[in-house]
C-alpha cells in the first residue's frame, strides 16, 4: 500500500489549506485514517484521524479549526486547515491503518510528509 500525499504550502496567519492523501495498492479495509505532524525540534504529534464508522478524534490544539473528513470508496482523506496559526507550522504526514486481505493483519503506513508553512 503506498500513500500520496498533496497540498500543503504556504499561508498567512487566519488563512486556509487543505491536504489530501490517497491510499493506493492493495487495500480490503482502512479501518483508520489520518494526519500527524512534526514541528521543528518536536516530536510527531497526531493531528486527527477518523475511523472507517466516521468517528473523529483532534487535537486539542487544533479543534475547531481543522476538518478531517475520508472518502472510502476513493480510500482518501482529507485535513481542510482553517485560521491557521504560526504554530501549526511543520511538517504533515497521513497515516493509514489498512488490511491488505481478509486474513493479514494491519499495516500502519506512513506517506511522505507534506510541509505546511504559516507566516504571522
Amino acid at each position: 500500500v503506498q500513500l500520496q500525499a498533496s497540498g500543503g504550502g504556504s499561508a498567512q496567519a487566519g488563512g486556509s489549506l487543505r491536504l489530501s492523501c490517497a491510499a493506493s495498492g492493495m487495500i480490503f479495509s482502512i479501518p483508520e485514517m489520518g494526519w500527524y505532524r512534526q514541528a521543528p525540534g518536536k516530536q510527531r504529534e497526531l493531528v486527527a484521524t477518523i475511523t472507517i464508522g466516521r468517528k473523529t478524534e483532534y487535537a486539542d490544539s487544533v479543534k475547531g479549526r481543522f476538518t478531517i473528513a475520508r472518502d472510502s470508496p476513493k480510500n482518501t482523506v482529507t485535513l481542510q486547515m482553517n485560521r491557521l496559526k504560526p504554530e501549526d507550522t511543520a511538517v504533515y504526514y497521513c497515516n493509514v491503518r489498512v488490511f491488505s486481505t481478509r486474513t493479514q493483519p494491519a499495516d500502519n503506513i506512513w506517506g511522505q510528509g507534506t510541509l505546511v508553512t504559516v507566516s504571522s
